[in-house]
């Protein structure tokens, strides 16, 4: 693998979450935005997948080479995915519960 593909391939960040008056929301440590409306925004990160629920939740900012994204909106709930005790995937169990 060349040089350039390890550097881009290379972990994001330090995983961190900063919520400020429950109306913006910084992320860091992202690998991937998995699905987002304005009720839900589900992240794939590195301690987990991540689920963000509220209303009007828009991403602002999304760099996934730098492993950071940006809420704004109305943050209801932020809550890690258990996979060790759930069967079928993250968002299976979002949309039919």
């Amino acid at each position: 693998m060349a040089y350039d593909e390890q550097k881009r391939r290379s972990p994001p960040g330090p995983h961190h979450i900063t919520l400020e008056d429950r109306s913006k929301l910084n992320i860091s440590g992202v690998e991937d935005v998995e699905s987002f409306d304005e009720s839900a925004i589900v992240l794939s990160t590195q301690e987990g997948n991540l689920l963000i629920r509220g209303s009007g939740l828009h991403i602002e900012k999304l760099n996934l080479e730098g492993g950071e994204l940006l809420v704004e909106g109305s943050v209801d709930s932020i809550s890690y995915e258990d996979d060790s005790n759930r069967q079928g995937g993250l968002l299976s169990r979002l949309f039919h519960a």
